[in-house]
């Protein structure tokens, strides 16, 4: 038999359901934890001192012992996988997980690059002879890893937009979301992607553009901004690749622009609710 509802139920749930008709949803979500330690940290101060809610790890990168270790002492996080095919950096690199043969480059990295670049001729993985039976078998096994040491993980996003490479790459990246019980994906749930509004080369622009987008925000939408904060250290200046060599600076930037006060008292004021992917479900 249904239980019978009160007609204080109903006009609470009514009003509530008029208040989040009313409220601005923003994730902001911060990429790439494991490729530095100057990236660890930054990311875990962006959540704890900033308004970030979501923070994608890269499972085969360098530092991804010590982002283990970083989540663990900071149980909040909503942590997703960043799955990865690419080693972009020049005097930074990381392997598959497994044998892959057709993922890796003459020296056994990933190649740096997905699509075709100038910068990198013939080294991008769509001009090798890729199979597909090899991406799914190493995105298993970064899943299984991240699951394994870090149980919470609620979602999966892909590194330089590799699980959009093609109709089949995105079958697998779904398949593998759902067998994991990883799937959230915010552009089926509603959730409009945003990013600066204007020039974002300095931290002043950065600032700037940030709160012109929050400015913008309609309510009852939710919204996604991406980001890669880190520090500006001097393991961070020797992390670059041709096209973006001032990955310390610009990073930095990302930093301080989410843990500045004047932005979260901007979000503050505009009643502006700081989700997850998580709260998505």
């Amino acid at each position: 038999m249904f239980k019978k509802i009160g007609l204080p139920f109903l006009v609470f749930a009514f009003f509530n359901a008029q208040a989040q008709s009313k409220t601005i949803r923003l994730i902001v979500r911060g990429d790439d934890m494991g490729f530095s330690h100057s990236g660890n940290e930054a990311l875990i101060k962006a959540f704890k001192a900033g308004i970030e809610r979501s923070i994608e790890v890269i499972v085969p990168s360098p530092w991804f012992p010590e982002a283990v270790k970083m989540l663990e002492e900071n149980p909040k996080v909503d942590v997703g996988i960043h799955l990865v095919l690419t080693s972009e950096w020049d005097n930074l690199k990381w392997r598959p997980l497994t044998e892959a043969k057709s993922l890796r480059d003459s020296n056994g990295y990933f190649y740096p690059m997905i699509w075709p670049n100038k910068n990198y001729p013939n080294k991008a993985l769509l001009q090798q002879q890729w199979k597909i039976e090899d991406i799914e078998k190493e995105w298993r096994a970064q899943i299984e890893l991240g699951k394994k040491t870090i149980p919470r993980l609620s979602h999966i996003s892909g590194h330089m937009g590799c699980t959009n490479i093609n109709d089949e790459v995105k079958a697998v990246a779904k398949k593998l979301a759902k067998e994991y019980s990883l799937d959230i994906e915010p552009s089926t749930l509603g959730v409009k992607g945003i990013g600066y509004d204007g020039p974002a080369k300095t931290t002043a622009e950065k600032k700037q553009s940030f709160i012109n987008m929050l400015n913008k925000l309609e309510p009852g939408n939710t919204y996604l901004f991406v980001d890669h904060p880190a520090l500006d250290t001097p393991e961070l200046q020797a992390i670059h690749h041709i096209g973006y060599e001032n990955v310390a600076a610009d990073r930095q930037g990302v930093t301080n622009v989410w843990t500045d006060a004047e932005v979260k008292e901007i979000i503050r004021k505009k009643g502006i609710q700081l989700i997850s992917y998580k709260d998505l479900k």
